[in-house]
């Protein structure tokens, strides 16, 4: 006993290191947010898809070819990007999906050996903590980071190789800074948008756009968006148009493949809330915003509650979990959610979270994602691939780039946005508490999903076929 007894306490003692050391090493993923930067059958097989004027898709012979050239590739297919000079600029450079997304970029760049420079246009005037911390991450993996204006800046535009805008909203930069020299630039520059919200097709954004290499699209159903409330609304043409798909880092799936790993963070996070192991969380991993959909997921997490007791079923206590939180903010959207939950009466089951950089220690501790995103949805939905590869189901709003990921009834269940879709989630919540084997089964085929198409090398492929056919366009310009 005197012997068990000091294992035990080598072990506790043992404990807190691991689990400091597991989020030490998270901590240094900083691309694992995903706000952002989620059934459907017909989810394109290429890793790039070009949309020229009407045409859109591909047939299954350019998708074969695609493969067979994807089988063929080295290791790295973005090797020829080596000794290339590339600048990014970002609008904003925050915790949100598309700056972060930008900067899981420059570090594959700056892996083969490319001369990576960031601007970012849009920055508070005041010291930012956030915007500290991402430079200096930039600066350790050998990104320069210049200021957005100046000499210099211009000076790096025209000497580059490729020239990447990312998000709609950097757009302004281009007549802010380059002036007169825009019309030098446009020919290599790829735009990487990730916007699906009407407010961003404003002339003074994309007035450019018709006259860049190419926009580079998340999903299908964001490229077609854009190209049809620009020609609608705007009276411009889409440049080539080239869909993307994204995919889950190397990192990230390592630790999804940890079986040991993911089961220290589940019992440290859910011991942090107040779960039991063997209680069922079903969350929100988003920023809260009313975009997001975190209401109606409590309206319809609150009717889940009453129908599992209104049909006396025999499941696990079942909690809502809303990571993304920012009660510093303390914006009217998150106290309305909180009084939602006082006021009927669910604090107990309901737990908020702050936002956070490091979502694996969550994704490692739940086991269903709802991905609630409103209105158009998500462009993509990172964090949607990231929950398929913790072998979790999804439960997403039938709009967006979910509906290009989540295949209905197979790896997770669909439910429509908006209010009428309150009751639906409200039911499938139900379903996959009361169906364990339903509920593992579509975890483990969206695992498989994400291993057949959502990986970094698959995601690299796809970006590497993009960037050598806007390098090819600039140089051909340039001749």
């Amino acid at each position: 006993m005197g012997k068990q007894s000091a294992w035990v306490a080598i072990q506790k003692k043992r404990w807190p290191l691991l689990i400091l050391a597991l989020f030490s090493l998270f901590t240094a993923m900083v691309f694992f947010t995903r706000t952002a930067f989620d059934s459907c059958a017909t989810t394109s097989e290429t890793s790039s898809v070009i949309i020229n004027n009407n045409h859109f898709g591909e047939d299954k012979a350019t998708s074969t070819e695609i493969h067979s050239v994807a089988q063929k590739v080295t290791p790295n297919p973005l090797d020829f990007m080596k000794s290339k000079l590339v600048l990014l600029v970002s609008h904003e450079l925050s915790l949100s999906g598309g700056p972060l997304l930008l900067m899981e970029l420059a570090f594959l760049l700056r892996g083969v050996g490319a001369e990576v420079v960031w601007i970012t246009n849009q920055k508070p005037v005041e010291l930012d903590d956030v915007v500290y911390s991402l430079e200096h991450k930039m600066l350790d993996r050998g990104v320069q980071v210049l200021s957005a204006k100046g000499q210099k800046a211009i000076d790096t535009a025209l000497k580059a190789d490729l020239v990447i805008l990312n998000t709609a909203v950097a757009g302004k930069w281009l007549d802010a800074v380059l002036k007169e020299k825009v019309p030098h630039v446009l020919p290599k520059v790829l735009w990487w948008i990730h916007e699906m919200r009407g407010h961003y097709f404003k002339v003074e954004y994309v007035k450019h756009l018709p006259f860049v290499a190419g926009a580079m699209i998340d999903s299908h159903t964001t490229a077609e968006y854009w190209k049809n409330r620009t020609r609608e609304r705007l009276g411009i043409k889409m440049p080539e148009t080239y869909v993307v798909h994204l995919g889950n880092s190397k990192e990230l799936m390592e630790v999804a493949e940890d079986s040991v790993a993911k089961r220290i963070l589940r019992e440290h996070v859910r011991e942090s809330i107040g779960v039991w192991n063997e209680d069922l969380i079903f969350a929100v991993i988003n920023s809260v915003s009313r975009g997001k959909g975190q209401d109606l997921f409590l309206r319809s997490f609150h009717e889940s509650l009453k129908l599992i007791k209104e049909k006396k079923l025999q499941v696990p206590p079942i909690h809502a979990v809303i990571v993304g939180s920012d009660m510093n903010a303390q914006t009217k959207f998150e106290t309305e959610l909180r009084n939602f939950v006082l006021e009927n009466k669910i604090q107990d089951r309901v737990h908020f979270v702050n936002k956070t950089l490091t979502v694996a220690p969550y994704l490692a501790s739940i086991d269903v994602l709802v991905q609630n995103s409103q209105a158009r949805g998500e462009c993509f939905g990172r964090i949607t691939i990231e929950a398929m590869a913790f072998q979790l189901p999804v439960l997403g709003t039938a709009a967006g780039g979910t509906m290009e990921i989540v295949v209905n009834g197979t790896t997770g269940l669909l439910h429509p946005a908006g209010k009428e879709g309150v009751t639906r989630l409200a039911n499938n919540i139900v379903k996959l508490a009361t169906h364990v084997e339903r509920r593992l089964t579509m975890g483990k085929k969206g695992y498989e999903r994400v291993k057949e198409r959502f990986l970094e090398h698959h995601m690299s492929h796809r970006i590497a076929l993009v960037l050598k056919e806007v390098l090819q366009k600039a140089k051909s310009h340039a001749t």
